[in-house]
């Protein structure tokens, strides 16, 4: 059975699943995005509404942060904006100079980017994202424990994107919040959050996820059995 059916099926997922992975070149029978959105994380929202497609470097340039998580060479001006938007960033207080220096990023050349549905990518992806509320990622989590592919610290913080290479780079899988511009650019609910499996490693998550869903459904019955 086909990944994605299986995650929606077993965690009850509202979202379809989205497949990224980056290559050197286009592939062939994968158009190129037509419009380039305000971030990178808009293209999640695409793939997960059913589109499949793929983008090139200048497809990132609108949002500086975004590309630079992924490995992408910014021209000069929008290496400014990039710096500009960070001084902002460390006026608000939001962030400092030091959590900037330790963002994850992608070490390897930049070709491009391809986006699908889980249930329509014909790829291996590099990542698997997952958005859901607490209790399905919560599920989701465990399945990675077991599975073994979880990692030391599975939290990636902000912003959202940084969670992509930080997997890559791992091959495990990660935990993110989602940072308020992802809300936005995506309009994911305030309940909802995200989850990150190294591509590689999804069928095993997916066998202990099986094993974790019907013993969270037995221990249910156990917890609630003792309020009774």
């Amino acid at each position: 059975m086909n990944a994605a059916i299986q995650l929606a099926e077993l965690l009850g997922l509202e979202r379809q699943p989205v497949a990224i992975t980056f290559r050197e070149s286009a592939p062939d029978g994968v158009s190129k995005i037509e419009t380039a959105a305000p971030s990178g994380c808009t293209y999640w929202k695409f793939a997960a509404e059913g589109q499949t497609f793929y983008t090139e470097a200048s497809d990132h340039y609108g949002c500086p942060i975004g590309a630079h998580t992924h490995g992408v060479d910014l021209p000069v001006e929008t290496a400014k904006e990039l710096e500009g938007l960070v001084g902002t960033m460390v006026e608000l207080e939001y962030i400092d100079m030091q959590e900037v220096a330790e963002l994850p990023r992608r070490a390897e050349p930049f070709g491009v980017v391809i986006y699908a549905p889980l249930l329509d990518a014909d790829f291996e992806p590099d990542v698997v994202l997952v958005s859901g509320n607490a209790k399905q990622l919560m599920l989701l989590a465990e399945a990675t424990h077991s599975a073994g592919v979880d990692c030391a610290t599975s939290m990636v913080g902000r912003p959202t994107c940084a969670a992509i290479p930080a997997v890559i780079e791992s091959g495990c899988s990660a935990t993110n919040l989602g940072c308020i511009g992802n809300r936005i650019y995506t309009g994911i609910a305030d309940e909802e959050l995200y989850f990150a499996v190294n591509g590689a490693r999804i069928d095993r998550v997916i066998d202990r996820l099986k094993v974790i869903v019907n013993a969270n459904r037995e221990l249910e019955q156990f917890h609630r059995g003792r309020l009774s």
